[in-house]
């Protein structure tokens, strides 16, 4: 088995608050983003995009969720609003992919949706092989349209996820992973 193919293996998921830097450098999150962007896409329509959340933009997107996390809870602590307002600065690096899925003569919107998803996928699986973490997150701000206006989305666009992007603090452990006899089923042609 190729190191690739034991990366894909054993990989996982770590928590943002679990991540520490220094996140990718420039030309690491440029590569992230050049392989993200080679992903199927039927059609050649370029169904998504990317928006980098890095250094000191990352504390800007917070106060927008700050502010509108307060606006919606009008009953929530200092605290609990400190806590949204940190959520896209706990990992160094966070890269949201905006699925740009449209009606199309021949291409559905879902397959246009799937390749948004292949982007996540993508940049998940090339940081990984790089040596660092990520999280495939959406959390409550990526359904929220004023959050959205405020990142810069059109009122069509949606977020496909926010890839949180660092390094780990600990070795993370594995989860129960499902048997392949639980998700697998195998064709059998009707005589």
């Amino acid at each position: 088995m190729t190191d690739l193919l034991t990366m894909f293996e054993i990989r996982r998921s770590v928590a943002p608050h679990l991540m520490t830097g220094p996140g990718p450098s420039g030309e690491e999150r440029n590569l992230l983003l050049r392989i993200a962007s080679r992903i199927p896409d039927h059609g050649k329509l370029v169904p998504w995009r990317f928006i980098v959340f890095e250094g000191d933009a990352r504390v800007q997107a917070g106060f927008v969720l700050g502010k509108r996390f307060a606006v919606l809870h009008p009953e929530a602590t200092e605290e609990m609003v400190s806590v949204e307002s940190h959520r896209l600065a706990r990992a160094p690096l966070v890269i949201a992919v905006v699925s740009r899925a449209a009606p199309h003569v021949k291409i559905p919107e879902w397959e246009q949706e799937l390749s948004a998803g292949a982007a996540c996928a993508a940049l998940t699986f090339a940081a990984n092989a790089m040596g660092f973490v990520t999280a495939w997150l959406t959390e409550w701000f990526a359904y929220d349209r004023e959050v959205l206006t405020a990142f810069g989305l059109t009122a069509d666009e949606r977020v496909a996820g926010f890839i949180h992007i660092g390094r780990a603090v600990e070795k993370p452990s594995d989860r129960p992973r499902p048997e392949l006899t639980d998700i697998v089923t195998h064709f059998k042609p009707q005589e």
